[in-house]
Formats: C-alpha cells, sequence, structure tokens
C-alpha cells in the first residue's frame, strides 16, 4: 500500500510562519517608525507649528487604525452581514436614498 505524503508540509509551515513573523514586523516596527519619520520629516521641512501638528494627526490616525486591524475587521463583518440582502428593512429616511 501506498501513503500519501504531502513534501510540502513542512515548506508551507514554514511560509505561513514568515508570514506571520512579517506581518508582525509591519504592524508592530514599520508603521510606527514610518509615522515617527513623517511626522519628524514635515516638522524639520515646513518649520511650522500647522503643518507639523497635522501630520501628528494623520499619523496617530494611521498609526491608530493599524493598531486595531482586528476590531475594525470584526465591525466591517458585522456591518456585512448586517446588510447583506439589502438590510431587509424599510428607510426611515426617504432622502437616504
Amino acid at each position: 500500500m501506498h501513503e500519501t505524503v504531502t513534501l510540502a508540509a513542512g515548506w508551507i509551515d514554514t511560509g505561513t510562519g514568515i508570514g506571520s513573523d512579517i506581518k508582525d514586523l509591519i504592524f508592530n516596527v514599520a508603521i510606527p517608525a514610518l509615522c515617527g519619520a513623517f511626522v519628524f520629516i514635515v516638522g524639520v521641512k515646513t518649520k511650522a507649528p500647522g503643518p507639523t501638528i497635522m501630520a501628528v494627526i494623520f499619523a496617530a490616525i494611521v498609526w491608530g487604525g493599524s493598531a486595531n486591524m482586528d476590531q475594525l475587521q470584526q465591525k466591517t463583518a458585522e456591518d456585512i452581514v448586517k446588510y447583506d440582502g439589502g438590510g431587509g428593512g424599510q428607510l426611515t429616511n426617504p432622502g437616504d436614498q
């Protein structure tokens, strides 16, 4: 009798592990570092508080969004399930069409 052996099983596990490590590296190191670099470069180039403050706000939005990706994914999935099939109810405000 022949047994079926998946020769790529080790490579698949290795690739999955590397993918998870790279994802963690991007979300925990690269995005915060790039946000900090963005704020620093805007501050140095403009030498004005207005654009630097806006850069800080924008960097905080990007960093916060990436840090809360699990919650955003869950909320998006809930919205898709809720509105699948057109919502199934009447519009409360006909002007929203």
